[in-house]
C-alpha cells in the first residue's frame, strides 16, 4: 500500500505535476469562491475561452503561448467589466457577447494555419506531465498573489456580491472591484492551463467551490472548504492516471463532480438528504397526534 502511494513521487515529473495540480486547484477554488457567490459562473467560462485568441496569435507568430493567453484574457476581463457598469444590460448578456466573439476570434485566427502543433493541443486538453521547474515556479508566486489579493479585498468582493448599489453609495469602487476580480479570475484560469487545459478549466474555478457552498453558510469555511476539495481531487486525479495512463486532467473534472454530487444529496443542511428529512419532520409535526 504504501509503494501505491510513494511511487508516482519517485518521478520528477510527477512531482511537477502534482505541484502545479494542487497549486492551480487551490487559487482556483479560492478565487471561485466569489464567482459562485456572485452566479457568475459564465464568467469563467467567457474568460476561458477569451485566452484562447491571445493563444492563436501567439501560435501564428511563434510566441509564447501562455503570455499571449493572459493579455488576451486580462483585455476582454477589463472590457467586460467596463460595458458591465451600463445596467441597461445584464452581466451575462455582456459576458455572452465577448465570450462569443474572443472565441470566434480565435477559431479564425487558428484557421489561417495549416496544421495544429502540439503545443496549441497541449493548451487546449493540457500538459501537466510535461511541466518545467519554471512552470512550477511561476505557479506558485502569481498563485500566492492572486490568494493574498483575494484575502485582502474580501470584504469588499462580499459587500458588492450582497448588494452592488448600497456598495457603490457607501463609497466602494465598484467598478474597480469588478475589475480585479475579473482580473483575478482571469491569471487563475492562465495559471491553470497547463493542469486541465482551455476546455475543462471552467471545473476547477467552479465545481469546488459550489461543492462547498452546499456545506457552508460562512466564507472563509467556505474558502478552506473549496481549497481542500480542489488539492484532494486533484491529487486523486493525477494517483488515477498514473496508474491507469488516463487523461489526468478528465479525472480531475471526474474527482470534482463526484465530489458535488456527493454534497449535493449528502450535505446535512442544504443536500437533497437534508432537506427531504427536514420536510418529512415538519410533516410529521403538523400531523395531529
Amino acid at each position: 500500500m504504501i509503494d501505491v502511494i510513494t511511487e508516482p513521487w519517485q518521478h520528477v515529473f510527477m512531482q511537477r505535476a502534482f505541484a502545479v495540480a494542487v497549486l492551480s486547484s487551490v487559487v482556483c477554488a479560492v478565487v471561485g469562491t466569489f464567482v459562485v457567490l456572485r452566479g457568475m459562473a459564465f464568467i469563467g467560462d467567457a474568460v476561458a475561452h477569451a485566452v484562447f485568441p491571445g493563444v492563436a496569435v501567439g501560435y501564428v507568430l511563434g510566441a509564447n503561448l501562455a503570455l499571449g493567453g493572459a493579455v488576451a484574457g486580462v483585455v476582454t476581463a477589463l472590457t467586460i467589466a467596463a460595458v458591465a457598469q451600463n445596467r441597461r444590460l445584464k452581466e451575462d448578456a455582456v459576458i455572452g457577447v465577448f465570450f462569443a466573439f474572443a472565441f470566434g476570434l480565435g477559431i479564425v485566427l487558428v484557421s489561417t494555419q495549416g496544421s495544429y502543433t502540439g503545443d496549441l493541443a497541449s493548451f487546449l486538453f493540457g500538459q501537466i506531465l510535461g511541466l518545467s521547474d519554471g512552470d512550477v515556479i511561476t505557479v506558485a508566486v502569481v498563485g500566492a498573489l492572486l490568494i493574498s489579493v483575494t484575502l485582502l479585498l474580501r470584504k469588499e468582493l462580499v459587500t458588492v456580491t450582497l448588494d452592488r448599489e448600497t456598495a457603490a453609495a457607501s463609497g466602494l469602487p465598484v467598478f474597480w472591484l469588478d475589475t480585479a476580480l475579473y482580473v483575478m479570475v482571469t491569471l487563475a484560469i492562465v495559471i491553470s492551463l497547463q493542469a486541465v487545459g482551455n476546455i475543462l478549466v471552467l471545473a476547477l474555478l467552479i465545481t469546488p467551490a459550489a461543492a462547498a457552498r452546499m456545506l457552508t453558510d460562512r466564507l472563509g469555511v467556505m474558502m478552506l472548504l473549496a481549497a481542500g476539495i480542489g488539492a484532494a481531487c486533484a491529487v486523486t486525479g493525477l494517483y488515477v492516471s498514473y496508474y491507469y495512463n488516463l487523461a489526468s486532467g478528465g479525472l480531475i473534472v471526474l474527482a470534482l463532480t463526484a465530489v458535488f454530487a456527493v454534497c449535493w444529496i449528502a450535505a446535512p443542511r442544504y443536500g437533497l438528504l437534508g432537506r427531504w428529512r427536514r420536510r418529512r419532520q415538519s410533516g410529521a409535526a403538523t400531523v395531529p397526534a
